[in-house]
């Protein structure tokens, strides 16, 4: 792949993931927001300090323009990673066109950035966690993002390897089987965190961590399918030869 599709690759990446973090900021303003409200004004009516000092930030510039601005960039920039991930993976992790080879990215990012992690360490609306702990707690939390990575790739490769002796299918169920087995070790070792108080509600948190969920859900999908859609254009002669031809026919 030559510089120049690789930086036409990275812009087009870049433009996904703005789209991306635009729908995903969509889905956190409207479902997250409202579940944050609702913990900090139950962590304000059990709060013994009545006469906090001045915030910094208002909560009205929390939940507009500092959403907005960490979820774009965050978009912009894991656009760019994608860009450069497809890069390297298109043409060999299979026979899969430009289409697939982005959603497969998108899926597996997904699964092993967020869903993984996760899984072992969910996200806490305020009022629910330790403050001794937090610096601990997510340190864990990125030490898992980087085990489930790492894994995964090195699930790919292996798998890449044992496909001429075992057939792509049962190298597929290996692989999978192993990746599974050493994040379930990670879990069982690892420490975890029970911290939500008692008169927290169940409903609050499984809300709160859902919308968390379909956040980034949002984001990777529609990373993937805008991504697919527009390298697809860019590297298949056929959809760039049917764009004259349907404005030929229109006009």
């Amino acid at each position: 792949m030559n510089p120049i599709s690789v930086r036409a690759l990275l812009v087009r990446g870049m433009l996904a993931g703005l789209i991306a973090g635009a729908l995903a900021l969509v889905v956190a303003y409207f479902l997250g927001e409202s579940q944050v409200d609702a913990a900090i004004a139950l962590e304000e009516a059990h709060s013994h300090d009545h006469g906090g000092g001045e915030e910094l930030v208002s909560r009205t510039m929390q939940a507009t323009g500092g959403l907005a601005t960490g979820v774009l960039v965050f978009g912009v920039a894991v656009g760019g990673i994608a860009a450069l991930v497809f890069c390297y993976a298109l043409g060999r992790i299979g026979n899969f066109g430009p289409r697939a080879t982005a959603a497969l990215i998108a899926g597996a990012a997904l699964l092993t950035v967020y869903v993984v992690p996760f899984l072992k360490y969910p996200a806490n609306p305020p009022a629910v966690g330790n403050p001794d702990t937090i610096g601990k707690r997510t340190t864990l939390f990125f030490l898992m993002v980087a085990l489930s990575v790492l894994l995964a790739v090195a699930a790919v490769i292996i798998g890449k390897r044992l496909a001429p002796r075992l057939g792509n299918w049962n190298a597929s169920i290996a692989v999978v089987a192993g990746f599974v087995l050493l994040i379930g070790l990670a879990y069982a070792f690892l420490p975890s965190f029970d911290e939500v108080g008692k008169d927290f509600p169940a409903t609050l948190l499984w809300e709160f961590r859902l919308s968390t969920l379909a956040v980034q859900a949002t984001l990777w999908s529609t990373l993937g399918i805008v991504f697919g859609y527009l390298t697809e254009r860019l590297l298949t002669p056929a959809a760039r030869a049917a764009a004259p031809r349907t404005a030929s026919a229109v006009g």
